[in-house]
């Protein structure tokens, strides 16, 4: 299976199976193609008038030692996993601490319903917080690294109970041969020194909630009394972000319809001094004033061709930055199991409300058919945790012909429970945007090594 694709004046072939990606010049890369349903003569004859016979000549030997090499043209290498994939025994490996339901911005898009979750406000008790950090340790079986994001609503309101929570996790780190990586998601309203002198003690990584530019995260991101939060927040992420020498922690931010020129949003986040960042394009459903619908493609299709340029300039400058969606690893990537089922939502990695439900991850809270059991009985409905371990890129017919598959492992989930009610199927506008953020990573790959 091929993919190719021409991308800022570079012509990139990939090789879907085996991960293979090549910078060609013209030729080759008209005859790829080609070569595998048509013989010499007849590539020769389709191309002449285009190039030179010893061009093409010479270009077809070249393909033909790439897939001598199982360089191209590779057969399914994963396909012969999937049945022991299946059976594979999992661990619980991870947890997400709904430590508080509540928040003090009111989100327009919030996917939680201002950190309510389709329920009643509530904040985590240490207690129910401890029996699901005793959880993870009993079901975590013989792996070590464990880990740990504390998440809302708002998690700074319920600091108290995430502080004993990480006391709790260091003090049976020996005991069970346990070592916790814990990370905290947060809008900033409540950060002060403290906070941060304590992140940067304990916090492996920390993700800072920003849209962008001021007038786009005021307009969406407002405190409930419907003034904006840019004024008070970004000061305190500059600090925050200098002071983990701008490393382990990403401004996360959204975008919607409302600003389709993202790309614009990323360089600000730049401009401000920020060296970690991603920008999600929001999920919501097509009745929603802010949902992103196909029409609207085209345009962020050219947004992320913009980005990728910039990214590019910037870096050769000197003065680069990261963007999460651009971080790609073309020699080793994600291991067999990532690459076939991704995040492991529904068995490596769990949900916890503030009263001790399990859901297969945080965007499935508060769906009731799919709550897996509590931190005082365990796992009980471990026929979803089976849905979720079949749930790959094989079970998925959109994904049998996506060359991004290997990259995306399936797409979310969640999403695509909420657009199609199966999580089986594939949240379709966001595939697109996937498939786009791959081809502008690995084109930023071959520019940068064309240096």
């Amino acid at each position: 299976m091929i993919h190719q694709y021409k991308s800022n004046g570079y012509n990139i072939v990939l090789d879907i199976n085996s991960g293979s990606v090549h910078v060609v010049d013209d030729v080759v890369y008209d005859v790829v193609p080609l070569f595998e349903e048509n013989g010499k003569q007849e590539i020769i004859d389709s191309l002449k008038s285009k190039y030179a016979v010893e061009e093409i000549e010479e270009a077809i030997e070249e393909v033909k030692e790439l897939k001598e090499a199982e360089l191209l043209y590779t057969p399914d290498i994963y396909r012969q996993y999937i049945t022991d994939f299946k059976k594979r025994e999992t661990v619980v490996k991870a947890l997400c601490l709904h430590i508080a339901h509540d928040c003090n911005l009111a989100c327009k898009y919030c996917f939680a319903e201002e950190g309510e979750y389709h329920g009643r406000r509530a904040l985590m008790s240490y207690e129910v917080g401890k029996k699901a950090l005793d959880f993870l340790i009993a079901n975590s079986g013989n792996r070590i690294n464990l880990e740990v994001d504390f998440f809302g609503g708002e998690p700074l309101m319920n600091w108290d109970v995430v502080k004993q929570l990480v006391e709790y996790g260091r003090s049976q780190e020996k005991i069970h041969n346990k070592k916790f990586r814990f990370t905290l998601t947060t809008n900033g309203v409540l950060l002060n020194d403290e906070i941060m002198e304590f992140c940067n003690r304990e916090m492996s990584n920390v993700v800072l909630s920003l849209d962008g530019r001021k007038a786009v995260n005021d307009q969406m991101r407002p405190f409930r009394n419907g003034k904006g939060s840019y004024d008070l927040i970004v000061p305190k992420f500059q600090k925050f972000a200098e002071s983990r020498n701008q490393t382990n922690y990403y401004v996360r931010g959204t975008f919607t319809r409302e600003n389709l020129d993202f790309s614009q949003d990323v360089i600000h986040f730049a401009d401000l001094g920020f060296k970690q960042m991603s920008i999600e394009p929001v999920v919501g459903l097509p009745e929603e004033p802010y949902a992103i619908r196909e029409e609207d493609l085209p345009q962020i299709m050219e947004e992320y061709d913009k980005l990728a340029k910039e990214y590019i300039k910037r870096k050769k400058e000197g003065n680069g930055f990261n963007f999460f969606h651009f971080m790609i690893d073309l020699e080793q990537g994600p291991c067999v199991a990532k690459r076939l089922s991704g995040c492991g939502s529904g068995t490596e990695y769990l949900a916890v409300t503030p009263w001790g439900d399990l859901y297969p991850c945080h965007q499935f809270v508060g769906e009731e058919k799919y709550l897996l059991g509590n931190v005082d009985t365990g796992i009980i409905r471990k026929d979803i945790c089976d849905e979720f371990k079949l749930c790959n890129v094989y079970a998925k017919d959109k994904c049998q012909k996506c060359f991004a598959k290997f990259y995306c492992s399936g797409g979310c989930a969640a999403n695509a429970y909420k657009f199609h009610d199966s999580i089986t199927d594939a949240y379709d506008i966001g595939c697109e945007m996937q498939r786009k953020r791959v081809e502008c990573a690995i084109m930023i790959k071959a520019a940068l090594a064309d240096e």
